[in-house]
């Protein structure tokens, strides 16, 4: 370790750094050069701090990438569950809580969701975490539908459709101006739902996308 102390203090100096910032370090390697570039010297020389201060927080590189993937897991899976168990009056305002989730890349970081699907194509063991949160998503989808009345096969048939369809939205790089979407709308949650949306409460799902963009710049 190029002659300093695993556990030094890494806030020595001038320069303070936590764990957050290792693994949002780790996050940007990941997402912007995949898993191989995820290494300590890298990241420490882009926070600008000694390697050693990384051992304060994290027993090893493969540590790190444990904390990565729960990292990832707590936001993007964690997202499409919460937004799915918000209360709802009817199943097209139900489907309009989760199209926020997936609007709000504070929420759903689709970049990220993608740099592990890669991550996941060399090695079983993030191939496998890969699919539970695949199942867990559908899953918290299927049950939205079936509080909302549909059959268990149906309120699968009908998340699988809804999130693989996004997920491919993705993988495609669409980039739909929102005004395109907006006008899109009505026609996706019928398709989606089979039930025709009260048009105050589209109004006031793209009222709130409107602002979730606009904030997000």
């Amino acid at each position: 370790m190029d002659g300093d102390n695993p556990r030094d203090d890494p806030r020595k100096g001038n320069t303070k750094v936590t764990r957050e910032d290792w693994i949002a370090a780790a996050r940007a390697a990941l997402i912007e050069r995949g898993v191989a570039q995820v290494k300590v010297l890298t990241l420490a020389e882009a926070l600008q701090v000694s390697r050693s201060s990384f051992y304060w927080y994290f027993k090893s590189r493969e540590d790190l990438l444990d904390q990565l993937l729960a990292d990832w897991q707590g936001r993007n899976t964690k997202a499409v569950t919460d937004h799915c168990a918000r209360p709802a009056g009817d199943i097209t305002v139900a489907v309009m809580n989760l199209f926020e989730c997936f609007i709000d890349p504070a929420k759903f970081d689709p970049r990220l969701d993608f740099a592990v699907r890669e991550w996941a194509r060399r090695s079983n063991d993030v191939r496998a975490e890969v699919d539970r949160a695949d199942t867990a998503r559908i899953q918290a989808i299927q049950a939205m539908f079936t509080r909302h009345g549909y059959s268990e096969g149906e309120a699968y048939v009908r998340a699988r459709i809804i999130y693989y369809m996004q997920i491919g939205y993705y993988a495609l790089v669409e980039t739909e101006p929102l005004e395109t979407r907006i006008a899109q709308l009505e026609a996706y949650l019928i398709s989606f739902t089979g039930q025709h949306p009260d048009p105050a409460e589209m109004a006031d799902f793209v009222g709130r996308s409107r602002h979730i963009l606009g904030a997000a710049g």
